[in-house]
């Protein structure tokens, strides 16, 4: 099902072929993110990734949007620590034009100083709209009080002062840089064929030009307490986001804390969910999600609560922690996380946008597509001595960390509560 190409520049091209679907779904995908920005250009991935629907030397902004909603389908960017992606879908009869659209886009966007002016002031207002949701706001001040004075702790959308000094010949500097075809895949999935798609890659091969890839500074830890950061704002509730350091896409002990994730906060059914929303009411959501980047990686619990229930909560979620340290799960409740996991990834791969993604991730985080059946054999393997091993390595004051964005004025109780774990 899963067919990789290196071509003659260094590009790889790579497929899911899925002939009985209807739709095709193509992304460019590029190793290179905001980790990858110097302090002074933050956000200009971005940026670019803004800039690239703006118009190309063959067709305006409207015309790109007008040829592929024409079809039936459409197109969508995104742009994390470590990646950015451009992409599409459509009926399977598109495929060419498809093709042809995302890389005219990739290869020949004009970055017009007037569209470069627009859309500053757009990704300002983003920002802005940003800044007025607490639970998108705290999530950010999480990521700077976890990484402070790194990449990862900086947003990707930049700031204000950033975005100023970023010009049109900025951008195209930094994608001429950067965007080189040892950092850049294209890959598809749907009712399309190998062949086909890496002969539509041409273009890349005969116009996408350097050699050396970027790199970003590793992540630096040094801490050695718990760290409380809030921001007081008049709002009805405290949005919560506790994060806690883990490990790396390349540590094996990652499926261990994919499945402690699952137990501890990912699902309804989950023991926080459980004991904090159902038994107790304490919240109306409170969830965890794992990240995992090249060389580091976090868990982050996050809740929105009434600002009085604070306390009680974040000791709850403490209990809930050292619980897990001391007392491996059942095998009854660690095969029940084995089969949400498991199940929810089938479910994923049932369309063709989700096997596109896949396939990117694998490709980008690994430099090889590792397939469902392999990763479900790994998740096997986990025992409920590993759980609790992976607990104990991680949930350590010295690994906590604690943002909040709530009316309250300081953080000396929360701060005790933590040092007492």
């Amino acid at each position: 099902m899963y067919k990789l190409s290196t071509l003659r520049n260094g590009l790889k091209v790579a497929t899911a072929e899925m002939p009985h679907m209807t739709s095709v779904s193509v992304g460019i995908w590029v190793s290179i993110g905001s980790r990858y920005e110097a302090p002074e250009v933050n956000g200009i991935c971005h940026f670019i990734e803004h800039l690239l629907f703006k118009g190309t030397r063959r067709r305006s902004a409207r015309d790109i949007s007008h040829t592929v909603e024409g079809m039936g389908g459409y197109l969508n960017a995104f742009t994390s620590e470590e990646t950015s992606c451009f992409h599409a879908k459509a009926p399977a009869g598109q495929l060419e034009e498809l093709v042809d659209v995302l890389l005219d886009m990739f290869l020949h966007s004009r970055f017009a100083p007037e569209d470069v002016d627009k859309e500053r002031g757009v990704i300002k207002e983003e920002i802005s709209m940003y800044l007025d949701e607490p639970q998108h706001h705290v999530q950010e001040l999480l990521n700077a009080t976890m990484w402070p004075g790194q990449a990862l702790g900086r947003t990707i959308t930049g700031t204000e002062e950033t975005l100023n000094r970023l010009g049109s010949a900025d951008l195209k500097r930094f994608m001429r840089r950067n965007y080189v075809p040892k950092a850049v895949f294209l890959v598809g999935a749907g009712k399309l064929r190998h062949t086909e798609l890496v002969k539509l890659a041409d273009r890349l091969v005969r116009e996408l030009r350097g050699a050396r890839r970027a790199k970003f500074e590793p992540a630096a830890h040094g801490q050695q307490a718990p760290r409380v950061r809030m921001l007081t704002r008049r709002t009805e509730q405290t949005q919560m986001a506790f994060g806690i350091r883990t490990c790396s896409r390349h540590d094996p002990r990652r499926f261990a804390v994919r499945l402690l994730n699952t137990i501890l906060g990912e699902s309804m059914s989950s023991r926080l969910f459980q004991l904090v929303r159902e038994d107790l009411g304490l919240t109306y959501s409170i969830y965890s999600a794992p990240t995992f980047f090249e060389d580091t990686g976090d868990l982050v619990i996050s809740a929105g609560l009434d600002s009085e229930k604070l306390s009680r909560t974040l000791r709850l979620v403490l209990q809930q922690l050292h619980k897990l340290t001391v007392k491996p799960p059942g095998q009854k409740e660690l095969q029940r996380a084995k089969d949400y996991v498991m199940g929810q990834m089938d479910l994923a791969l049932e369309n063709t946008e989700s096997q596109m993604n896949l396939l990117g991730e694998q490709l980008l985080g690994y430099g090889k597509m590792v397939s469902p059946g392999i990763l479900k054999q790994h998740l096997n393997r986990v025992t409920s001595r590993e759980i609790a091993t992976v607990a104990k390595d991680f949930f350590r004051p010295d690994h906590f960390n604690l943002a909040l964005v709530s009316p309250l004025r300081n953080t000396r109780e929360i701060e005790k509560i933590l040092r007492s774990y």
